[in-house]
């Protein structure tokens, strides 16, 4: 099953938006396809009438419903996109663009309050309703978000999180009924590895230290983690680090040799080849390239 990265451009707004059916929404690239991302989604379906079917459960796709998938959740369609979706709009962008603390302070994206959504339901679908009377509304913010990222003004990635930031904001003031049900979703062993990798992914951490910590051996935890999120234990653990050093990056002047220990890499060669790859660039250049570096 292929697992969908976002990527990255230096220099453009890391947030993404299509129009569905008219775009070319990341739903369901291959037809008929099952896939995951590595990045969070919005999926927002003003006029529909279909199937999806997201971690195996299948849902019925009508007007209003606000599909909210996190990442490694597996999604594909049982009715060709235009069929399920007639009208409507899908927003994604990484975990690590929404920060959730001052500059130069980090936490786990799930920790904050506008991702709440995607935290509470982790690897499980979740489904929000849109009350009538507000679509018209909603139609309108990913509207804006789509003009500014096309635009491309001075300013546009500072305007399209602000943008998205509004939609977080919407999402997160749904009935309150919502986190109930959000809650009910979550997956506790996966979390659980989660938690670990957060605690210690600045330190050189393997798969048999989350194993460990477990108490499962290394080839279970494999085998489960894969399974329920298309990635490896190892993989997680790299983009974790990678999302810390583009924060460290871009909100500090921290030398490239201080970023790589901070994020659990011991040789700074090692990470500049591990962050070309991941990239295209290397650490320095990724700085030279993002707007309000110090």
């Amino acid at each position: 099953m292929p697992v969908i990265g976002f990527g990255r451009v230096p220099g453009l707004a890391p947030v993404a938006v299509a129009r569905v059916p008219q775009g070319t929404p990341i739903l369901d690239p291959v037809a008929g396809g099952a896939h995951a991302h590595d990045f969070l989604v919005l999926f927002y379906a003003h006029r529909a009438d279909g199937r999806l079917v997201i971690d195996s459960r299948r849902w019925t796709v009508t007007d209003g419903d606000l599909f909210v998938i996190a990442p490694g959740q597996v999604v594909s369609l049982l009715d060709p996109i235009e069929t399920t979706v007639t009208d409507g709009w899908v927003v994604w962008f990484p975990t690590d663009v929404v920060r959730p603390g001052r500059s130069g302070a980090y936490s786990s994206w799930r920790s904050h309050p506008l991702l709440l959504p995607f935290a509470h339901g982790i690897h499980r679908a979740q489904r929000l309703r849109i009350p009538p009377s507000d679509r018209a509304g909603w139609v309108e913010r990913f509207a804006a978000l789509d003009t500014e990222l096309r635009a491309r003004r001075d300013g546009h990635q500072e305007a399209a999180l602000a943008h998205l930031t509004l939609l977080l904001v919407a999402a997160a003031r749904l009935p309150t009924g919502v986190a109930d049900q959000l809650r009910s979703a979550e997956e506790p062993m996966l979390a659980a590895v989660f938690d670990v990798i957060e605690r210690r992914y600045q330190e050189p951490i393997s798969l048999a230290d989350v194993a460990v910590e477990m108490a499962l051996t290394a080839g279970h935890l494999t085998t489960v983690v894969r399974r329920k999120t298309g990635r490896t234990v190892q993989q997680w653990i790299a983009q974790r680090r990678m999302q810390q050093a583009r924060l460290l990056l871009t909100d500090t002047d921290l030398t490239v040799a201080t970023i790589s220990r901070r994020t659990g890499y011991l040789d700074v060669s090692y990470f500049i080849k591990r962050f070309r790859a991941e990239h295209g660039v290397t650490p320095t250049q990724w700085r030279d390239a993002t707007p309000g570096t110090p």
